[in-house]
């Protein structure tokens, strides 16, 4: 069999000639060339001399790789116009990658979640190298029109993009998630309504006629983002987050209690801090020890019975959940509201009852529903832990596409159409 040939199968390119290999300290260097006509011009064509180019490759026999791609010029005669040799499968302009190596480093970091410069060392080269062709390929996928169709039920909710020099300034980043399938759609900067609004104004009237349902965390910003572009959709506050801000209340009581009757912050010693835990706890998840014994602390550490008090008032609120009749949510949200309230009680159960009433077509809402949050803070889990893989992202380009393939579920069947 011709050398040469052998040589070109194995290393694997359509329509190349293997013109030499040499062996360097750190790496292959394969040098090639692409044969055929040029193009046709205006008038007559001529070489015009040879460029090389040279791109980080695939791994060969477990060592780095760089392939040397002698590009024949040609001029016309006629215009003067110059152009090179342009193979798409083999190398793209302004990728220091070949193609086949740009779209083997999608794949790992941004299917497989792998760090960038893990894939880099694989690969030999630098960090921008390979981070320069995820986003070439990646961009690519992630902004398929097809990605995602239709979407019942939309969900928005933040996280920590990154913390900013001189002053460690946050930035924030909003995601866009479908809750039903458990979708990333997009990335927007800042937790504002100003960037989702617009993420929504960019889509067609029928794609957002037909969302049903739109989850939020309890925030004014994205309350104006639904009241803004999708009027139609019920608007659902998580029960997570109701539940937390009645936990929240019940801390700051007890942190207020706390000072009045000891003056100082909870010690390990004393009553309240000792029940602080058991008491975020589902009463009907306590065993009657654990029952009895914050009753204990409560008589020892709690005077007024003011905890006692915003105690139960916090498991009056988890009880809104305790049944799916939208009805009776209707009615005993209305209770709670109106109960809370009241000038005799304590401040901040007054505020927690405020809140409910400002935000009870909402807390009702699931009651028809039955769609939360839950999915969107999945999705930020896994955009967290992409963020721990690259030990921190301050480009939101990079950030946006690589949660994007990681969580976004692009369809990787179209990797092998797409040149970077």
């Amino acid at each position: 069999m011709d050398a040469t040939r052998m040589c070109a199968l194995l290393v694997g390119l359509p329509e190349v000639t293997i013109v030499d290999v040499i062996d360097h300290d750190n790496y292959l260097l394969v040098t090639i060339t692409t044969p055929g006509p040029a193009s046709a011009c205006c008038g007559v064509v001529h070489r015009h001399g040879i460029r090389e180019v040279v791109l980080v490759d695939l791994n060969s026999f477990g060592r780095s790789t760089r392939l040397a791609w002698r590009k024949q010029r040609w001029r016309c005669t006629a215009c003067g116009r110059t152009w090179s040799d342009e193979n798409g499968e083999i190398g793209s302009p302004r990728c220091a990658l070949t193609t086949r190596a740009a779209r083997w480093a999608t794949v790992q970091v941004g299917q497989r979640g792998r760090a960038v410069s893990d894939v880099a060392s694989d690969l030999g080269c630098g960090w921008h190298c390979v981070m320069d062709a995820v986003v070439a390929v990646g961009e690519q996928l992630v902004d398929d029109p097809d990605r995602f169709n239709m979407v019942n039920a939309l969900g928005l909710d933040e996280t920590l993009f990154a913390r900013v020099r001189p002053f460690r300034q946050q930035c924030w980043s909003t995601q866009i998630v479908d809750v039903r399938r458990g979708q990333l759609l997009d990335v927007v900067p800042g937790r504002s309504s100003t960037e989702p609004c617009r993420w929504l104004a960019a889509r067609t009237d029928a794609w957002k006629a037909s969302i049903d349902w739109a989850t939020l965390d309890l925030s004014t910003s994205y309350r104006n983002v639904f009241d803004t572009m999708l009027p139609r959709a019920t608007q659902v506050a998580d029960p997570f987050h109701v539940v937390r801000l009645a936990n929240t209340a019940l801390d700051e009581c007890r942190h207020r209690v706390q000072n009045q009757t000891v003056s100082h912050r909870g010690r390990r010693h004393d009553p309240l801090y000792r029940a602080q835990r058991r008491l975020t706890i589902a009463r009907e998840r306590l065993s009657d020890d654990q029952h009895e014994k914050i009753l204990g602390l409560l008589r020892c550490g709690d005077p007024h019975q003011e905890v006692w008090f915003a105690w139960n008032a916090k498991e009056v609120v988890r009880q809104i959940y305790d049944h799916t009749d939208p009805d009776l949510a209707v009615e005993w949200v209305a209770a709670i509201s109106r109960d809370f309230v009241d000038r005799e009680m304590l401040f901040e159960v007054r505020r927690l009852g405020r809140t409910i009433a400002k935000w009870a077509r909402q807390i009702c809402a699931w009651h028809r529903s039955r769609v939360t949050n839950r999915p969107t803070e999945a999705i930020n889990n896994l955009v967290k832990r992409v963020k721990r893989v690259a030990f921190g992202l301050t480009n939101f380009r990079h950030y946006r596409v690589r949660c994007l393939l990681y969580a976004g579920k692009p369809n990787w069947d179209l990797l092998p159409t797409i040149q970077p």
